[in-house]
């Protein structure tokens, strides 16, 4: 028996084979007679591009005991604030969260002003003010930054005596470049006279981490200028170019900030 097992199992084995192969035939020539689909294609997102800050802290000058300049009935508090709210406006208009330090005539200590940015972790800081001169002719716009803010190297410089000097010859160049498009859009669209940018170690600016800058924008002590910033337009158009200068220097380091484009391998 077990004989004729071994001889009828061998006959059927190529009988097997050639079902197998006529199998393999008829399945080949199915699939290509199917109508070809076309490959599914997977989306990649490109990748996000973060904003290079999320927040403008808006300092408006003085407040509540301290009124700064006055000069004709007109307080620098009051102005201060006053542009701030509006740049406020204009910034969230364009999609930039702002924060001001004080919003009524309420004293904020300079330390408290600092303070107030540097806790945020990502944001740029404006301190709102108007001029006062010994001579009522001087007039014109100015933005001031800190040549040396406080940072991290600073901080550590105090403790190591050898690293004061590099922490003093850091160049502060994020505050001063938001300085120049602050003051570039100041002198545009107030048509004042240009008094440019000037480094400046006043408290409220050289104590923030972030960059600083201050705006004066104009002359309490001169009749004519006094009289423009006692009209809303003229606010208006100091608030706006505020924000103008903010969201120039936003868009640049945004450019700056892109990603590479990187070609991956596919095909034709």
């Amino acid at each position: 028996m077990l004989g004729r097992a071994e001889g009828h199992g061998g006959s059927a084995r190529p009988f097997l084979a050639w079902i197998g192969l006529l199998l393999m035939a008829v399945s080949f020539v199915w699939l290509q007679l199917l109508p070809s689909r076309p490959r599914p294609q997977v989306d990649i997102p490109a990748p996000a591009i973060e904003s290079p800050f999320a927040l403008v802290v808006l300092d408006p000058g003085h407040g509540g005991q301290d009124s700064g300049t006055m000069k004709a009935g007109i307080l620098e508090k009051d102005l201060a604030l006053d542009v701030a709210l509006r740049a406020k406006r204009f910034l969230e208009l364009r999609g930039v969260a702002a924060l001001l330090t004080r919003t009524g005539d309420t004293y904020v200590s300079l330390a408290d002003r600092a303070a107030i940015a540097n806790a945020r972790h990502d944001c740029v800081f404006v301190s709102i003010h108007f001029d006062d001169a010994a001579r009522s002719a001087a007039t014109g716009v100015e933005t001031y930054y800190a040549a040396h803010q406080i940072s991290g190297l600073s901080r550590v410089a105090a403790w190591l005596p050898f690293l004061e000097q590099a922490a003093a010859q850091s160049p502060n160049v994020q505050s001063q470049s938001l300085a120049a498009f602050i003051q570039e859009a100041l002198v545009t669209r107030t048509q004042a006279v240009n008094r440019g940018t000037t480094p400046r170690q006043f408290f409220v600016i050289s104590h923030v981490h972030h960059p600083a800058v201050l705006v004066e924008g104009g002359f309490l002590t001169n009749t004519e200028e006094v009289n423009k910033l006692a009209t809303s337009d003229y606010r208006e158009q100091i608030a706006t170019a505020i924000s103008d200068g903010v969201m120039h220097y936003r868009e640049v380091l945004q450019q700056q900030e892109m990603p590479l484009t990187i070609n991956l391998p596919g095909g034709d």
